[in-house]
């Protein structure tokens, strides 16, 4: 259910965008101005807005494999799925990015290089796919007190990589928005299915995703 929510959110407001040509909405250009006139700590900003993308959130994702599994091959397992799961959304991702072909905001406003097309954010979407790998991550190992914990860790880092896409002005906040969707229907589905194929014993696994 969780799934069918976020994927027909998802799919409402990618045809919003897609039928307006991508221009934005009048809430994106109110916000993106307001983000834009206030906007300090630009430093802090760029430097949590990279850890959305290049090797980090990759890394990560292996990381989190590798603490799932159990064993020598069950973590080499684990670490190759859960790399494979990330490049399979955004293998998906670039295919919406370019049908899209959203632009960004004016080139003035930007804070930070960006390159490509806007819709969906690609750091919201990577850190948020990544943070609920590291949630299962997390779920599978830690106590139920400390898993708790760690998975809101991953959502605060993956939440505030989101907003600083808005905050350094080089995305709409529908692009951040429509990003965590889009992260959000891959893990609720990945943990549905996971459920449906594991033991009985790893039923935790939907509660993290």
């Amino acid at each position: 259910m969780a799934a069918g929510l976020c994927a027909a959110l998802f799919a409402l407001l990618t045809a919003l965008v897609a039928a307006r040509h991508g221009a934005p909405f009048g809430l994106d250009e109110e916000w993106h101005r307001w983000s834009v006139r206030h906007r300090p700590a630009v430093a802090l900003a760029r430097g949590i807005t990279a850890t959305g993308s290049g090797p980090v959130p990759y890394g990560l994702a292996v990381a989190a494999g590798l603490i799932a599994g159990r064993g020598t091959r069950g973590r080499a397992a684990a670490a190759a799925g859960a790399l494979a799961f990330l490049l399979l959304a955004q293998g998906v991702r670039y295919a919406v990015m370019y049908g899209v072909a959203r632009p960004r905001p004016p080139v003035a406003d930007w804070a930070v290089l960006a390159t490509g097309f806007a819709f969906p954010s690609g750091h919201a979407a990577t850190s948020a796919l990544v943070a609920g790998l590291l949630a299962w991550a997390a779920r599978r190992t830690a106590t139920p007190r400390a898993a708790r914990f760690y998975g809101a860790l991953a959502a605060c880092w993956a939440a505030a990589v989101g907003l600083t896409r808005i905050h350094l002005g080089v995305h709409w906040p529908t692009d951040v928005l429509v990003g965590w969707l889009y992260a959000l229907t891959w893990l609720t589905a990945a943990g549905a299915v996971a459920v449906a194929i594991a033991p009985e014993s790893d039923v935790r696994i939907r509660d993290a995703l």
